[in-house]
């Protein structure tokens, strides 16, 4: 059952696990709850997460469940956690959206310990309504879940499940351990990043600031993340425990179409763009992708003649890096490793990033040449560049 929660109180973070800085923040965020699909065949895309990207198939809602009109497939691996949802009525909201978007983003979740709180604090500064703090309950607790608009048709919903048990959420499911799914090694998401359109990427950026008590945490302009043909500009908002990141692209002026626009024009506005997926073994966890059926960019020969002279000494073998495709960067930190697939719809829109930190907290500057050049020779072949 689900009920309207009315005069919550406010959020309950304990005294002494809070920093000063978290006792300041209005919206403490524990983390990334999940991330909701809007999808064509929800039964075929679990079967793909489970089979490609090795995610185990968790909790199901449905018909048999009560749900009339969607059905709902919850896969996770670590704590990355993706639901994945279609329509059963043609004239839903949710076939609308995939009618517009095609397979694509509806709802990021974030973790939070009052999810009364987080709407209140953030509608009270700016943002959109979409759901009022609501509580639904089972045998196994009770959920709160409230949400507010982002940008395109994306939503931030806020999750309170401090009094819950159960798999997922109340509705839902156990499935019985799945026999299909093969691991990879993914442990968490690490950010999450989306596209809006012109000039609109510092209007978002205050949204994550104001609204949500954000800071800037990196930008990228367009002499940083440019090719012979096109360029885009990036800031990356994260909250103040770090645990939620979200870069905000835009497109900047270029000789043809860049990525973003490309995106834009197939996603049919703003929407996410890709998300990272962190490993402890980035060699182990690209090679099993790769051979479960995940394509990944291709890096040309001559980046990995360069590399050792650009970023120093590293663990991995070059050889092993560039059989992979996998691209190396360093800041004052460390460094990290990173790889992007090819979308994983039809569509040119959502793609995925793997993603391994050796004490390096960037976005890998020094790779994006080489990783905007290898995009634009997947939208060449595609006809869109």
């Amino acid at each position: 059952m689900a009920t309207l929660v009315r005069n919550a109180p406010e959020s309950n973070v304990p005294e002494n696990k809070a920093s000063d800085e978290a006792k300041a923040d209005f919206l403490p965020l524990n983390g990334t709850d999940y991330v909701e699909f809007y999808v064509g065949n929800a039964r075929q895309a679990a079967y793909f997460y489970r089979t490609a990207f090795g995610m185990k198939l968790v909790a199901y809602s449905g018909p048999e469940t009560g749900q009339r009109d969607r059905a709902s497939y919850v896969v996770q691996q670590g704590k990355i956690r993706f639901v994945l949802t279609t329509a059963l009525r043609s004239d839903s909201e949710i076939a609308k959206h995939v009618e517009k978007h095609g397979d694509g983003v509806h709802a990021i979740a974030l973790w939070v310990d009052d999810a009364a709180s987080a709407w209140r604090e953030t509608t009270s500064r700016g943002a959109r309504s979409v759901q009022e703090p609501t509580e639904s309950s089972d045998e196994d607790g009770r959920v709160v879940r409230s949400s507010i608009a982002a940008y395109g048709d994306t939503l931030h919903t806020f999750v309170e499940r401090k009094n819950y048990s159960g798999t997922f959420l109340p509705g839902f499911r156990a499935m019985p351990e799945d026999t299909v799914a093969r691991p990879v090694g993914l442990l968490h998401i690490d950010h999450i990043v989306g596209n809006v359109g012109w000039n609109a990427m510092n209007e978002w950026v205050d949204f994550y600031s104001h609204v949500m008590g954000f800071s800037l945490y990196q930008h990228f302009d367009d002499n940083d993340i440019s090719t012979e043909y096109s360029a885009l500009m990036s800031k990356v908002m994260a909250n103040s425990s770090g645990y939620v990141k979200f870069p905000i692209n835009e497109p900047a002026e270029g000789r043809r179409k860049s990525q973003i626009e490309e995106y834009l024009d197939f996603y049919n506005g703003p929407g996410v763009q890709h998300m990272a997926l962190a490993t402890h073994d980035i060699l182990a966890t690209v090679s099993q992708m790769q051979r479960q059926g995940v394509k990944f960019l291709t890096i040309p020969h001559s980046y990995y003649t360069e590399l050792q002279e650009r970023v120093g000494k590293i663990d991995e073998p070059i050889e092993e890096l560039e059989r992979l495709g996998i691209l190396v960067d360093r800041d004052n930190e460390g460094y990290m490793l990173q790889i992007f697939s090819q979308p994983v719809q039809d569509r040119p829109t959502v793609f995925f990033e793997i993603i391994q930190r050796k004490g390096s907290r960037s976005f890998g500057k020094g790779n994006f040449k080489a990783l905007f050049e290898a995009i634009e020779r997947e939208q060449d072949a595609r006809g869109n560049l």
